[in-house]
C-alpha cells in the first residue's frame, strides 16, 4: 500500500514541476531581455554620450563613428542627426549612426550587427547644445513579446567647453 502512495505522490509531483517549468523559460526569457539587454543598450547610449561629450563645442569633422574617434570624416557635433533608431539619418561611418555587433565591438556593415546607437545634436540656446543618444537592440530573446529594449540619454553641452 505505501508503495501506492509513494507512485500516487511522485506522479503528483512530477506533474506540477512539468507545469512550472513552462514559468521558468518565460522567467528565463523576460530576465535576459529586461534585464541584461535593457543593461546593455543603457551601457552603449551611455558609451556613445560619453564619446560625444568628450569633443570640443565646436568640433565638425571628429568620425565618431569609430573608436577611437578618428580626426576627421565625421560629423562631430554638428547640428542634425535622429533620435529614431527604426530610420536613422545616415548609413554606418557618414554621420549619426553606428552598429555594434553581439559583444559591443563597431561593425562597418548593416548586415550583422545586434545593437544600433543613433544620435541627434540640436542647439538648445546660442552656447549649449543638446545630444541625444538612443541605443537599440535587433532581436529579444526567446518568443518576441513587447518594444525591443532601447535606452535614450540626453545630455547638454556648453560653449566654451
Amino acid at each position: 500500500m505505501s508503495l501506492l502512495e509513494t507512485m500516487i505522490a511522485l506522479a503528483i509531483l512530477i506533474v506540477a514541476t512539468v507545469g512550472i517549468m513552462g514559468l521558468g523559460a518565460v522567467a528565463l526569457a523576460t530576465t535576459e531581455n529586461q534585464g541584461h539587454l535593457a543593461a546593455r543598450t543603457a551601457e552603449y547610449a551611455q558609451d556613445k554620450m560619453e564619446q560625444l561629450m568628450s569633443l570640443s563645442y565646436g568640433d565638425s569633422t571628429t568620425d565618431t563613428t569609430t573608436f577611437p574617434s578618428g580626426s576627421t570624416g565625421g560629423t562631430g557635433l554638428s547640428i542634425g542627426g535622429s533620435t529614431n533608431p527604426n530610420s536613422p539619418v545616415t548609413s554606418p561611418g557618414t554621420g549619426y549612426v553606428d552598429y555594434l555587433d553581439i559583444t559591443g565591438q563597431p561593425v562597418t556593415s548593416t548586415g550583422n550587427w545586434y545593437y544600433i546607437r543613433v544620435w541627434q545634436i540640436s542647439t538648445f540656446s546660442t552656447t549649449i547644445k543638446q545630444i541625444t543618444v538612443t541605443a537599440k537592440v535587433k532581436a529579444q530573446v526567446g518568443a518576441p513579446s513587447g518594444a525591443l529594449p532601447q535606452s535614450t540619454l540626453t545630455s547638454l553641452k556648453t560653449f566654451p567647453f
